[in-house]
């Protein structure tokens, strides 16, 4: 057995914003500013910076970096932003939230639910209020908030390339209940819209699926390199090796082909939005 205390996963981020917090209050104090005045300098009420100095709410990028800028920090604040950042995520997702940030093309294959950059925020929070084993609140909220910050993926420039194949399945699964629903379909309806995006359903009638080995993402970052994630049960992992992404590029490329055309996959959903 390991003899490594495992921490779990969320007092291993929070203790990173416990830090962040700390330091944040230190360059105030030396600044000789109170909350609300570094507040009204960063464009955030008090009771909000004093989430952030506690470590129970995750500042943004911009806050911090202007935050160290008012606060004459020297770049000190600055420097832990990426860390910050990763410490919104579960253990289990970190690595893939920082290569998923820099793709320039994205790739997935969805079978239990819409993928997190294409929820809503009401459906977000459906789903991580029926998570097992049960989250307490803090974990939900922080969950939730670093689901959103991943969709700020549709508006940077320039724009990467990003496709889904969801399985029918998913779409027909009214999680959250019927408005909840409805919300989350005709969001994907509006995302679809964006020209660097393509959605396509898997349809449950085909006799013929190459994706029952499960969901899995491919991604291309800037500097060319590809990479392939997958995960199952909070079990995840990054492959690197250049055999199984292209195993994986091979088998996405088959879906791609077995699912509805784009033009058919609206259509579907839109069916789907009439019916009920």
């Amino acid at each position: 057995m390991d003899d490594e205390v495992q921490q779990p996963e969320y007092e291993v981020g929070a203790g990173m914003l416990c830090v962040f917090g700390r330091q944040l209050k230190l360059f105030r104090d030396r600044a000789e500013m109170d909350r609300a005045r570094l507040g009204s300098l960063t464009g955030y009420s008090a009771s909000t910076i004093a989430s952030f100095e506690q470590g129970r709410r995750i500042p943004p990028p911009k806050f911090i970096d202007h935050a160290d800028e008012v606060l004459g920090a020297g770049g000190v604040l600055s420097a832990g932003k990426q860390e910050v950042a990763r410490a919104q995520y579960p253990a289990f997702f970190r690595d893939a939230a920082r290569l998923e940030a820099e793709a320039v093309e994205l790739h997935v294959y969805d079978t239990q639910l819409v993928n997190g950059l294409l929820q809503t925020e009401e459906y977000v929070r459906a789903v991580f209020a029926m998570w097992q084993p049960l989250l307490d609140e803090g974990v939900i909220e922080q969950r939730v908030a670093a689901r959103l910050t991943r969709q700020e993926i549709f508006s940077r420039r320039p724009a990467p390339h990003l496709s889904f194949v969801i399985e029918e399945a998913v779409l027909l699964r009214p999680l959250g209940g019927a408005a909840v629903w409805r919300g989350q379909l005709e969001h994907l309806l509006l995302i679809a819209e964006k020209r660097n995006v393509v959605i396509q359903v898997m349809p449950l009638s085909r006799q013929e699926h190459a994706g029952l080995a499960g969901p899995f993402t491919l991604m291309e970052t800037k500097d060319g390199r590809r990479i392939a994630y997958t995960e199952v049960q909070g079990d995840s992992r990054v492959h690197a090796e250049r055999h199984k992404v292209r195993e994986l590029e091979r088998t996405y490329g088959i879906l791609r082909a077995q699912a509805h055309t784009p033009t058919e996959s609206l259509a579907l959903i839109e069916k789907l939005l009439g019916e009920r």
